[in-house]
């Protein structure tokens, strides 16, 4: 069966590759004296992050010389995660440090704009704090479309899900929100998006020049926020995705999955509003009632699932001055 739009099936064929197909000493000839930044954002990840800033620091960076900085945003970390990342080389910030005239914000999504920031390259790699298959080809591989192709300015990682069991087995299938709520969500809104293997996942890259002209969700919406806003601004043709191969992560629970889904469609509200194609008579709610079972029956338990978003960065006066001393 043809994929409609049929622009889809072109974008397929042109944009989509695979980490392998990237010569890390090719990438390294190719990036010249452009200047690559790795970001890993980190709530309570001391188990995972020392690890993967060790793999990017010692092949990426010293190795094949692809990596001029390693940020690490803490994000209210209760653990030993900023005295793990900053022992395996990664410089640390903490999140509400950053821009702190404008307050504290929430989630994920806080953590990447103010990424924007704290760091200096022309390109910016976000990799999951919580990776436990990580290897320097989620790097490369995201690298390699942006270092060979000045046209292309965002590239999404995607790759095999498998869940873990309770005794670590793996079982399933992950990317359950993706396939229940993003996928159609793209289906009926932005067709043009329906390509994307793994729209919502966390390993991605972009240039500076493209990530600091769009708004970042707080929330679980921040991926496709992005992805959305990126295309709106700039195009299919300047989107790209990788595969990488496997990514494993644990099971979470529903009422975490249906949170999450229920920001996902927070986010497409706003997008569909902006952009005129949805007329509200009154604004979305912003709680989330599930339901526990206890000794007294199921009882109702409201989540508060409300979205902020932040402006593009090149608006903040901070960040444009810092824009233009470098």
């Amino acid at each position: 069966m043809a994929l409609e739009p049929p622009e889809v099936a072109s974008w397929l064929a042109r944009r989509t590759s695979a980490a392998g197909d990237w010569d890390p000493r090719a990438l390294a000839e190719a990036k010249g004296g452009t200047r690559v930044s790795v970001v890993l954002p980190a709530r309570d990840e001391e188990r995972t992050v020392g690890r993967i800033v060790t793999t990017i620091r010692e092949v990426c960076a010293e190795r094949l010389g692809l990596v001029d900085e390693i940020v690490v945003v803490d994000s209210r970390s209760t653990d030993a995660t900023a005295r793990t990342a900053a022992a395996a080389g990664a410089t640390v910030v903490h999140q509400d440090e950053v821009l702190p005239e404008l307050g504290r914000g929430e989630g994920k999504g806080e953590a990447l704009w103010k990424s924007l920031y704290a760091t200096t390259g022309d390109i910016i790699v976000f990799i999951d704090a919580d990776l436990r298959d990580f290897g320097p080809h989620f790097v490369t591989g995201l690298l390699g479309p942006l270092l060979t192709d000045p046209s292309v300015g965002y590239v999404k990682g995607f790759y095999d899900r498998p869940l873990l069991g309770s005794s670590g087995e793996r079982t399933g299938s992950g990317g359950r929100v993706t396939e229940l709520v993003a996928r159609p969500l793209l289906g009926l809104h932005w067709p043009l998006l329906t390509g994307f293997v793994q729209p919502l996942g966390g390993e991605y890259a972009g240039r500076r020049s493209l990530l600091e002209r769009v708004p970042f969700v707080s929330g679980y919406g921040v991926e496709l926020g992005l992805l959305i806003d990126l295309l709106d601004a700039h195009g299919l043709d300047a989107l790209a995705q990788v595969d990488l191969g496997v990514r494993t992560h644990s099971h979470q629970s529903v009422h975490a999955l249906g949170a999450m889904a229920a920001q996902l469609q927070l986010t497409a509200w706003s997008r569909l509003e902006r952009g005129g194609w949805l007329v509200a008579s009154a604004a979305p709610g912003r709680r989330l009632i599930q339901f526990e079972r206890t000794e007294r029956g199921h009882v109702p338990v409201p989540r508060d699932i409300a979205l902020s978003e932040r402006p593009p960065m090149i608006g903040v006066p901070a960040y444009a001055a810092l824009a233009r001393g470098r």
